[in-house]
């Protein structure tokens, strides 16, 4: 079993990569900057003879530093699949630690080729940011807990309480 869940986890990685480089080297774009960019990202890849992704190295099960000092991590494995597929060697990643305050601003002056670190996928993201997103790569959501004493049993009878959210997300 365990066996077959990583083979259909190697083969989604795969189709993902597959959907991020077509992406990048599409020739029609939205704009003629993301155009060059993305074009150009493929070919940069491959000439340098690395990918170099953009990861969180503090979220753990994604993305963190183990006590070897090597990266590991769902999104490192996933950099690790794009690497295999477009230069037939995993192994060829360099990972730089990104926080979320810095990892647009790496993407769009092209210190990395890739942002594999936990990313929203905004309408104002998609619109501002000039940036490809592809196929998201994990799913999440929001949810409420309570004490069972409280007496909240829906949202709707949270209404006018007060709810604390971290600022600056895409939750706030």
């Amino acid at each position: 079993m365990f066996y077959l869940r990583n083979k259909l986890v190697a083969l989604m990685v795969l189709l993902m990569a597959i959907f991020i480089f077509a992406a990048c080297s599409s020739e029609e774009e939205s704009s003629a900057s993301t155009s060059d960019s993305s074009s150009n990202t493929l070919t940069t890849v491959l000439e340098r003879g690395e990918l170099v992704c953009g990861v969180n190295d503090n979220l753990t099960g994604f993305g963190v530093v183990n006590s070897a000092g090597e990266f590991e991590g769902f999104d490192i494995d996933f950099c690790k699949a794009v690497a295999a597929a477009i230069l037939g060697d995993s192994s060829k990643v360099e990972y730089v630690p990104l926080t979320a305050s810095a990892r647009f601003e790496a993407l769009g002056a092209n210190e990395i080729d890739l942002l594999i670190r936990n990313t929203t996928w905004t309408a104002s993201r998609d619109r501002d940011l000039g940036n490809d997103f592809t196929a998201p790569t994990f799913y999440d959501g929001q949810g409420m807990m309570v004490k069972a004493s409280s007496g909240y049993d829906s949202i709707e009878s949270m209404a006018g309480t007060t709810v604390c959210v971290l600022q600056g997300t895409t939750t706030s």
